[in-house]
């Protein structure tokens, strides 16, 4: 069983009992985290996909602990110019264990049963949009009486 989250404008791949590093979260370590934007889940059987999200479906997350990553260097350089910068950060990250995906099942049956039908069109927009094509209106003809 596996679903796609979004996490802080992320998506990631996350299955039950793992762990996974993301951008630091506003909780404090050792809470529980619920993340509803689900766009695909995968049970075993069915797959799921959202439009652009799947419904009635939560990953619930555990956050472990926050911490700063290795530090990443941005040099920049231009050749015979004599111009370098070097610049560096260390990324703020979270890292959360995935408990559990949790659905409800009895409206995920109901999504099942569901069917998609087409509008039909009134006979009389088609009518007039008919009576227009190829016709040609001259300016003494778009001017209106008084």
């Amino acid at each position: 069983m596996f679903a796609v989250v979004d996490i802080l404008g992320q998506q990631f791949k996350v299955f039950e009992k793992t762990d996974i590093f993301v951008h630091r979260l506003d909780h404090k370590e050792g809470s529980t985290v619920n993340f509803d934007k689900i766009y695909l889940f995968y049970d075993g059987k069915k797959t799921l996909i959202g439009s652009p999200t799947v419904n009635n479906i939560t990953v619930k997350a555990k956050i472990l602990k926050h911490f700063k990553g290795d530090k990443v260097i941005v040099f920049k350089k231009k050749r015979r110019k004599g111009y370098k910068v070097k610049n560096g950060h260390r990324q703020s990250l979270t890292q959360i264990s995935i408990q559990s995906i949790l659905q409800n099942v009895s409206i995920s049956k109901n999504l099942d049963k569901k069917k998609i039908t087409k509008k039909s069109v009134g006979k009389e927009s088609e009518t007039k949009n008919d009576n227009l094509v190829g016709k040609r209106i001259s300016k003494t003809e778009s001017k209106t009486k008084v």
